[in-house]
């Protein structure tokens, strides 16, 4: 199972520490009632200073994890974003703590449906359904256990800006500054549909039984991997799409006029969606959508986004891509106007990038040195 193997790898390695703790909860949720015990899995890199006045929280988006900036255990691969977090990087670690927790609900350690719940057994879909203020919660109980009261940045991207979001509304006084990238203060209705598809992609795979297929190890991949699929899809840009793949074969001269991957692009979707199944939990990818689809910010305050930062201290920067369809640049507009109308700091950037909403990943002209910028002169 995903989560003994994270605890098989739950030591130090050669840059950043795995660490696992169990609080005490209770966690209460906003659908009603209460997760406990919360366990919170997390990597850190750095150190923090004696006033705890160097902390940088890393938010992750859906289909990562609290590997932020080292090998996964289970892929090998290199953190998410090790080419901004490290040494003498663009986020520092040998001036700043960086913390990424695995969100509740996930799967590599923190509460979720494949973690045991108090009768020993996994929760499967007895696990409750969470958002993404609930997930913040989460990370405030781990900071409050670390003895971190403020942090000098909030970072996310995609789902991640949405917990930046939620945290300089939740906790405006312990928020310095925030950087929300390629995000959103809602999903919307198209966001919605196509995690349904994922979602019901899953739920129609024989082997997902309800949820409960923890037991003998037989886990839906196939509904899982067309979900990936799916999604990974709104990850990209028709332009990226075309520079790529185009209308390329896969390892052939003709058609073969059937139903094999003829076309790049096919054989790269399939690679896509069966090699997540080997680090993500299908449960997990469940309940981590329906989060992001309760997602409104402004529903939360009265229907007026403004109302989230209602007197806030925290400085914000967002940027946006121009090829990103899954979050245009049109949802950054719309928070950098409630924020404009709160009265708080902001800046708001648009970068040019072929690579659409999967640009905040990957080498884009023009983000590190936002970046950095952000990072200088934040807490100030």
């Amino acid at each position: 199972m995903r989560l003994s193997r994270w605890h098989a790898m739950n030591d130090d390695t050669r840059f950043g520490l795995n660490r696992h703790i169990i609080l005490p909860g209770p966690l209460a949720l906003d659908g009603g009632g209460e997760l406990a015990p919360v366990e919170i899995a997390y990597e850190t890199y750095g150190a923090l200073n004696a006033d705890a006045s160097n902390a940088i929280l890393i938010c992750h988006a859906l289909t990562m994890d609290q590997h932020v900036a080292s090998a996964h255990p289970i892929t090998g691969k290199p953190g998410w974003w090790a080419s901004m977090v490290g040494p003498g990087k663009i986020i520092d670690t040998d001036r700043f703590c960086v913390i990424c927790p695995n969100v509740i609900g996930g799967c590599m350690g923190s509460s979720g449906p494949e973690t045991n719940a108090p009768d020993g057994k996994p929760w499967g879909m007895r696990f409750p359904v969470i958002t993404i203020r609930d997930m913040v919660r989460a990370q405030a109980l781990l900071l409050d256990h670390l003895g971190i009261g403020s942090l000098y940045a909030v970072i996310g991207g995609s789902m991640g800006g949405m917990l930046t979001l939620s945290w300089a509304a939740t906790y405006p006084d312990r928020v310095a500054s925030a950087l929300i990238v390629a995000s959103t203060a809602r999903h919307s209705a198209q966001n919605i549909a196509f995690h349904e598809v994922g979602r019901q992609a899953i739920m129609a795979d024989p082997d997902w039984r309800g949820g409960d297929y923890y037991a003998d190890g037989k886990t839906p991949d196939a509904g899982l991997a067309v979900a990936r699929m799916a999604a990974h899809i709104t990850y990209m840009s028709e332009q990226g799409l075309t520079e790529k793949f185009g209308r390329q074969l896969q390892n052939r001269e003709a058609k073969t006029f059937g139903f094999d991957a003829d076309f790049q692009i096919e054989s790269y979707l399939r690679h896509q969606g069966f090699s997540f199944t080997d680090r993500f939990d299908a449960n997990s990818y469940l309940y981590i959508t329906r989060a992001m689809d309760y997602w409104d910010l402004a529903e939360d305050h009265g229907g007026v986004l403004a109302h989230a930062f209602k007197g806030t201290n925290t400085r914000f920067c967002l940027v946006s891509f121009d090829t990103d369809w899954l979050y245009p640049t049109a949802e950054s507009k719309a928070v950098v106007h409630a924020l404009n109308a709160a009265g708080a700091a902001v800046s708001f950037v648009e970068l040019a990038s072929p690579f659409g909403h999967d640009a905040f990943l990957l080498d884009t002209p023009g983000l590190e040195g936002i970046i950095e910028g952000f990072v200088r002169a934040g807490g100030q």
